[in-house]
């Protein structure tokens, strides 16, 4: 009983210093960036030795993908399901914006840092991939129900995948300075313009 105890104790421990490895590199990886995040700094900001980082994660992707599955599990992406229900197209758009730059807000330290060193980090690249796909999908929910055929739709489709963007928002938000129900307003404004041919 006493043996199966301390194995016990011992998986325990070992998973617990796995989850102070991860926080700390997901605590760096929004402060300075996962390119300028060290294993010495993940080190002594989780109180372990390098060594033991080494061994629960033996390469960056492993880290990587360790952090990257951390942080999205506390901070979930909108669900789009719901915005299917919307049959106005405009009512749906608004609704989606709102909802993802509210996201960008809570989540804009990290996802800058994402954004400027995935093209340094190929690892980071190929994690970040499953949030690509997850905007694609939101701009075909998006796109239904405008009427907008050939020329147009192409429009259509680049005005909404523009209004999805990060950088988009971040521009808006930060280098404008306009207050989110503004930004949102104003790429409803795009896309409407887009999908008539305005």
């Amino acid at each position: 009983m006493t043996r199966k105890y301390e194995l016990k104790r011992r998986a325990e421990k070992q998973e617990e210093t796995r989850r102070r490895i991860v926080e700390a590199a997901v605590g760096l990886h929004e402060s300075v960036g996962p390119a300028r995040t060290t294993v010495s700094a993940v080190a002594e900001r989780a109180g372990v030795q390098r060594l033991t980082v080494y061994r629960h994660f033996p390469d960056e992707r492993a880290l990587l993908a360790a952090c990257s599955g951390h942080w999205v599990a506390m901070n979930p992406a909108p669900d789009p399901a719901p915005w299917r229900k919307i049959r106005d197209p405009k009512e749906r758009l608004t609704e989606a914006l709102t909802e993802i730059y509210a996201f960008y807000g809570r989540v804009e330290p990290i996802m800058s840092n994402l954004v400027r060193d995935a093209p340094k980090m190929p690892a980071l690249a190929e994690l970040l991939a499953p949030y690509s796909h997850y905007l694609t999908a939101v701009r075909d929910v998006l796109a239904t129900g405008w009427g907008a055929r050939g020329k147009r739709r192409e429009l259509l489709l680049a005005a909404i995948g523009h209004a999805l963007d990060f950088a988009a928002w971040r521009s808006l938000a930060r280098g404008q300075g306009l207050e989110e129900e503004m930004a949102v307003d104003l790429m409803v404004r795009l896309v409407r313009g887009a999908a008539r041919g305005d």
